[in-house]
């Protein structure tokens, strides 16, 4: 049966894919008593969008904060494949947001916050959390965001 945020995700037509592999030598999520760390995850979708590019020229902010949400939804499905269950989640303790742009680019904050906000849409206050938010010369893949989380768990 699902739990509170599954159902929750389901009421925003969201359906989480399969988490992604590690593309090198990591692991793609750690758990160390009630936390859970899970490692950078790109906008990368099947069937999505393509999030390329430096934001500042390729790419405007509001694609940008698209491609974070898609960072987060990503994240969550690696939570689902650690935990077995989203209803584990106690709080979103801290995001880690890298943003491929410009070096005049200064809305860095706005990138993130699509993937602050979609947190906090679907967890609610456990949504929560402390972030950063800065620009980087390049990504993986060339990907416009990569986002990485920390969260206590049950």
């Amino acid at each position: 049966m699902a739990g509170n945020i599954e159902a929750r995700l389901q009421e925003l037509g969201i359906e989480l894919p399969t988490a992604a592999t590690p593309a090198a030598n990591y692991v793609p999520f750690h758990i160390s008593k009630n936390q859970l760390f899970i490692s950078g995850q790109l906008p990368l979708i099947a069937g999505g969008p393509d999030f390329k590019g430096k934001v500042g020229t390729d790419i405007d902010v509001e694609t940008a904060a698209k491609a974070a949400k898609a960072c987060a939804i990503n994240i969550l499905a690696q939570a689902k494949s650690a935990l077995g269950e989203l209803d584990r989640i106690e709080q979103c303790l801290k995001l880690g947001g890298f943003v491929n742009s410009t070096p005049d680019f200064a809305d860095h904050p706005e990138v993130v916050n699509g993937a602050s906000n979609f947190l906090v849409e679907v967890l609610g206050d456990k949504g929560r959390h402390t972030r950063f938010a800065v620009g980087a010369g390049s990504l993986p893949r060339g990907v416009a965001v990569e986002i990485d989380a920390l969260f206590a768990i049950q």
